[in-house]
């Protein structure tokens, strides 16, 4: 039987939209069912506190449970694999940071290409890093910092939170751009670093502000400087290392991701229910309670930040010969 050809064209043409029609349909209805968010570290760290926060504003917003499933280990690797492997449908979530964008370098031979199988849906937090040194360091300030090692070379030890985390990156590009050369000595957590910190094992330190904010108010360690590009209300008199060394900052970050593919309705539909939350002012506080500050991205921004620090530690691992433990 041959079709009229008004009919045929008509035909082609309604199998053409369906796709379209397809993608709007289901993320007019998304999400039917509950919505999987995975975190790749323990529950009860700040991270997870965040990642509780804006899963409940979610399962509020949107009339399905988002549920929080750590999955600690292989310094995030795991849990991003097991997001990567997930249906691009938008009922996998990955709790995204700065390790990602420092893994893609550090590791070589991932089973997964983060940057090619995770997609940037939003951001979350910055939680700053800060310079910090025990009260009995003769320095008051960065610069009075510099110019003690540079009178002192090799003789300073400056802690990071572990052996190639953003916080043992961000000291090996201090020394490069201020050029000082201070011992390393890395550690497996916060808890321990400021411990020593404060007990005088180690003089120097770059620690997340959320972890070194009650005994920089106490007085137990002397907060020099904060490494990101904006002042924190926490700590509202601590300046910027940019502001003594210009162009320095450290950005650190937590987002949202999903499986490359996941219909850009359903990111778009993230995206705008995620910067909601950014601006409640529940939410907020309890951010500041931490220590955290807001990061507010459309998806595009997010995952042109995440090329951008990609590229930037990629340069920080090669010149300082970082590798993975």
């Amino acid at each position: 039987m041959t079709l009229p050809r008004r009919r045929f064209l008509g035909l082609v043409g309604a199998t053409a939209t369906l796709p379209a029609f397809s993608c709007v349909a289901i993320a007019q209805a998304y999400p039917t069912r509950p919505i999987r968010f995975v975190v790749p570290f323990p529950a009860g760290g700040s991270t997870d506190i965040i990642a509780r926060l804006v899963a409940q504003f979610l399962s509020d917003r949107m009339g399905q449970p988002v549920v929080v499933e750590n999955r600690p280990g292989g310094g995030t690797n795991i849990a991003t694999q097991a997001v990567a492997n997930s249906p691009p449908d938008g009922y996998t979530l990955l709790f995204t940071v700065s390790t990602h964008t420092i893994n893609v370098s550090l590791y070589q031979s991932l089973p997964f290409n983060f940057l090619r199988d995770i997609t940037m849906v939003a951001g979350l937090t910055e939680l700053p890093l800060v310079l910090e040194v025990n009260p009995s360091v003769p320095a008051k300030t960065l610069a009075e910092l510099i110019t003690h090692a540079k009178a002192n070379p090799g003789k300073i030890n400056i802690a990071s939170f572990g052996a190639a985390t953003i916080s043992h990156l961000a000291i090996e590009l201090l020394k490069s751009t201020a050029g000082i050369d201070m011992v390393h000595v890395p550690y497996r957590g916060g808890a321990a670093l400021i411990a020593d910190l404060i007990g005088g094992e180690v003089q120097v330190a770059v620690d997340a502000l959320p972890n070194s904010l009650p005994h920089i108010k106490s007085g137990s360690v002397r907060a020099l400087a904060l490494l990101p590009t904006k002042r924190s209300p926490a700590v509202p008199d601590v300046p910027l290392a940019r502001e003594t060394i210009s162009g320095f900052e450290v950005s650190t970050f937590s987002g949202v991701g999903t499986p490359t593919g996941t219909p850009r309705e359903i990111i778009e539909r993230l995206n705008r229910e995620i910067n909601a939350a950014l601006a409640d002012p529940t939410i907020l506080a309890r951010f500041a309670d931490v220590g955290a500050m807001p990061i507010v991205f459309t998806p595009a921004e997010a995952n042109a930040f995440v090329t951008a620090q990609t590229e930037k530690w990629a340069k920080v691992i090669k010149s300082a010969g970082i590798k993975p433990e």
